[in-house]
């Protein structure tokens, strides 16, 4: 029979823990880490070029909606745009804890997208875009998020609450599509 050691619970791979601490330039990502880091990463890129590109609908559908009776549409799409891009920041980071790159390439970015951008010019054009822009999000994040499974709980997390505010977003966008209709 195996003696186990008192001042460790049982299961814990003590070995692991010090390869951990040993493997310093690995950063955050330790030999336990079971998710296909790169294939992650190049989901994660794609997340960030949609999030960026709803950044730019968002900010362009704000600074162009005019008239009194649009302020609270305008608020709408400012307080979006402003959440869209914490979402980014979120995502830039991750990618970055998976000693990966965020992807901010202007150049490509409208092909790594998974939404498009939108210059609509009326109000009612402006919010199904959007409300277009977030279904597809929300879907984007939901194959994202079956893909990744239990082999990276911390960007399976991080996905789950990105799609939880997409999820809001959408319902503000239907709701405005609803009254404006």
């Amino acid at each position: 029979m195996a003696e186990s050691n008192p001042t460790h619970p049982a299961g814990i791979d003590i070995e692991a823990i010090r390869a951990a601490a040993r493997n310093l330039e690995d950063g955050a990502v330790t030999a336990g880490y079971r998710g296909d880091r790169e294939a992650v990463i190049a989901m994660l890129n794609g997340a960030l070029a949609t999030e960026l590109v709803c950044i730019m609908r968002y900010k362009r559908h704000y600074y162009t909606v005019a008239g009194r009776e649009n302020a609270g549409i305008k608020a709408e799409f400012l307080e979006h745009a402003n959440q869209e891009q914490e979402h980014a920041d979120w995502l830039a980071e991750r990618i970055v804890q998976l000693n990966g790159e965020p992807d901010f390439n202007p150049a490509t970015l409208l092909a790594r997208s998974h939404a498009e951008y939108d210059a609509s010019e009326d109000v009612q054009s402006m919010v199904r875009a959007n409300l277009i822009a977030e279904r597809v999000a929300i879907e984007s994040y939901r194959q994202m998020i079956q893909q990744i499974g239990d082999s990276d709980p911390t960007t399976r997390q991080l996905l789950i609450k990105i799609m939880a505010v997409e999820e809001e977003h959408a319902d503000d966008m239907r709701d405005l599509l609803d009254e404006h209709g």
